[in-house]
């Protein structure tokens, strides 16, 4: 399973993956290295690290928006459709289909009947549209997981470096 590893620049890190000593003594984040390190050192490493973490989840935010936004925009297109079908649906082929069913019934009921399979038809593709539109709401799941993990992440970086 691979975890998101906001030290490491944010990608990811297989499960099995530790960090080697070499890598935690180049970050800064030994317990012994910590505690010989200034004050004003470990800050800035905080608040570069923190900046780069927060840009992260920014730019994994805006792609899981996009994403979704484009499951939107597919569901708007499939109303518009609806719409278009029912306009030219009840426009071309109702007078048609009323000529047909009126040498069987009288005529208003030949036309009623018409009028309501348009409006059927155009109820399941707009039924399909709001599915598809409720598909492509927020909020970005990934990016909610990521932020609990470096949330987690640095509890226990603040937690070592007090010891």
């Amino acid at each position: 399973m691979a975890t998101h590893d906001p030290v490491n620049g944010g990608g990811a890190r297989a499960a099995g993956d530790q960090a080697t000593d070499n890598d935690v003594r180049d970050r800064g984040i030994g317990d012994n290295d910590a505690r010989d390190r200034g004050i004003g050192e470990l800050v800035k490493d905080l608040a570069s690290q923190t900046s780069t973490l927060v840009r992260q989840e920014i730019k994994l935010a805006q792609a899981e928006v996009t994403q979704k936004g484009k499951l939107a925009g597919k569901g708007a297109g499939m109303l518009a459709g609806a719409a278009v079908v029912a306009l030219l649906g009840l426009g071309a082929l109702t007078a048609l289909l009323i000529i047909v069913l009126d040498s069987f019934m009288p005529l208003w009921l030949a036309a009623l009947i018409v009028t309501l399979l348009w409006f059927a038809v155009a109820a399941v593709l707009a039924l399909s549209g709001k599915k598809a539109l409720q598909s492509a709401t927020p909020p970005a799941p990934q990016t909610v997981e990521t932020v609990k993990e470096d949330i987690q992440w640095a509890k226990t970086q603040t937690g070592s470096a007090r010891r």
